[in-house]
């Protein structure tokens, strides 16, 4: 199998916040594989622009530098990277006054796709979209892109899209989630849609329950004073989690363009039960050893009532999901680090192998890391002599096994979309009045334990989360899945 790559029209793409982590790690390497793949043709250009005072050889050297560290080193010495160099530039730029930006004006061209990629913090979002207004590069051909988190709250995330949409149309706007970018996401539309074997029974009347889990094995470390305030619902449930219920859960989009899925995620997020107090279970990992301290020493506030963990009973309101709870839960320290979304099917209404069979159900599990793929668990005569012995097994398409060589081409997420930013391509991207929706769900719970002064559980650092998140399910009949790699 041999994965097609069409090359995108020329564009400038500027990077503010250009010399920042996120820059260095994910959005410059990103482009440099896009190039290497040869879907950057003609003079497209890469603009940096930061506060730092940099000139463009010395830009050009950053790049090269965070190329060498997080892109293993390929291509870098057969030419290519000294080829891709020469698409880069940088400007000195202040966001909030008047210092670069006719500099900037100058360097983008008219005629062409321009992009802007809005890598800074969301306080800057309203002054940096004014200012490309008024220095004449907001046109009907410009897009930005900006990052999370979009908010913190209801409240603040109508002022972002309303600063924004002074400036640009809803169209211009790309709120960027990298999870919706990932192959395993995007696969799980077309298993969807794509297949008659699956469509009929994704309903309640053959679906047990779902899990959703993304667990992470490291702690906040330097990111402690940002993460103290936001916390994993802010910084995991509203967004991420979010995006991947709505994709499990939504309906079948009319047509596969933008307008269409998008419509049909915010029916999801409306339709979402207010998730009451016995619902929900926050936690806090402990110390684990003097080389790993413990949530509240991280965070360097010993009083800290924000969770570092997340688990809750979400239902959905409608005719596909009536019954159907889904489950979902996020936190750091944690046994393993993977993320995965679970459908359990119910077990068959009547077994005729006798209650000596055991009791068994199909499991598709839709793994987004490591080792992304699917696997479905069938029903199986266990081999050998004895009688009739029932076994699960597993159908497994791990990409790396399913693809061969071909897998390791698969662009990751952020390559996927920058390029349909480039393209116009919205669909994988958060529409305004979806993250308004995701806040009005979200906010009453962290009103409601922001009110009541709620301590979150305690938990190993390397298990699973806190007691009272098995509990959760274990009430219901059910477990949660083992976390593993």
């Amino acid at each position: 199998m041999v994965s097609r790559v069409i090359p995108v029209d020329e564009f400038d793409l500027v990077i503010f916040g250009g010399t920042g982590d996120l820059a260095r790690r994910k959005i410059l390497p990103a482009l440099f594989r896009r190039f290497c793949a040869g879907q950057m043709e003609g003079k497209s250009r890469i603009i940096g622009a930061a506060r730092s005072d940099h000139s463009t050889q010395e830009f050009r050297d950053f790049v090269t530098e965070s190329i060498r560290e997080f892109n293993g080193g390929t291509h870098c010495e057969d030419g290519t990277l000294e080829s891709f160099l020469t698409h880069i530039d940088y400007v000195q730029i202040d966001a909030l006054g008047t210092d670069g930006w006719a500099e900037l004006a100058e360097k983008v061209e008219e005629k062409r796709i321009r992009a802007f990629y809005f890598s800074v913090a969301p306080s800057l979002f309203g002054a940096l979209a004014e200012r490309l207004h008024e220095h004449g590069m907001a046109d009907s051909d410009t897009r930005i892109v900006v990052e999370k988190p979009f908010g913190r709250d209801l409240a603040s995330a109508k002022v972002l899209n309303a600063g924004l949409a002074q400036h640009f149309d809803e169209s211009q706007i790309y709120r960027i989630d990298h999870y919706l970018g990932k192959e395993t996401v995007q696969n799980l539309m077309a298993v969807r849609f794509g297949n008659m074997l699956f469509e009929p029974l994704w309903n309640s009347q053959y679906i047990d329950h779902i899990q959703i889990t993304v667990s992470e094995t490291v702690g906040v470390g330097g990111r402690g004073e940002y993460y103290d305030k936001s916390g994993a619902m802010r910084d995991m449930v509203q967004n991420h989690l979010m995006q991947l219920l709505c994709l499990i859960a939504m309906e079948p989009p009319a047509k596969f363009d933008p307008a269409a899925v998008r419509d049909e995620k915010l029916k999801v997020i409306r339709a979402l039960d207010p998730v009451p107090q016995d619902d929900l279970v926050r936690g806090q990992y402990l110390a684990d050893g003097p080389e790993k301290e413990s949530y509240l020493q991280d965070v360097g506030d010993t009083s800290s009532l924000t969770e570092s963990y997340i688990a809750m009973k979400v239902k959905i309101s409608n005719w596909r999901w009536a019954g159907t709870p889904f489950y979902m839960r996020t936190g750091k320290r944690l046994k393993a680090r993977t993320s995965e979304i679970a459908v359990v099917f119910k077990e068959t209404p009547h077994s005729i192998f006798g209650p000596e069979s055991g009791n068994h159900r199909n499991i598709l599990t839709i793994r987004l890391q490591p080792n992304e793929g699917m696997e479905l668990g069938v029903t199986i005569k266990e081999p050998g002599p004895g009688g009739m012995r029932l076994v699960d097994v597993p159908l497994d398409m791990t990409f790396a096994d399913a693809l061969g060589p071909d897998a390791e081409d698969v662009p990751d997420a952020y390559e996927r979309l920058i390029m349909d930013v480039i393209r116009g391509n919205q669909t994988l991207f958060m529409r305004g009045d979806e993250v308004e929706a995701a806040w009005a769900w979200a906010d009453p719970m962290i009103e409601g334990w922001e009110d009541r002064g709620d301590k979150p559980k305690t938990y190993e650092s390397g298990s699973t989360g806190p007691e009272e998140a098995l509990m959760l399910m274990h009430r219901d009949g059910r477990r949660w899945r083992e976390i593993r790699t």
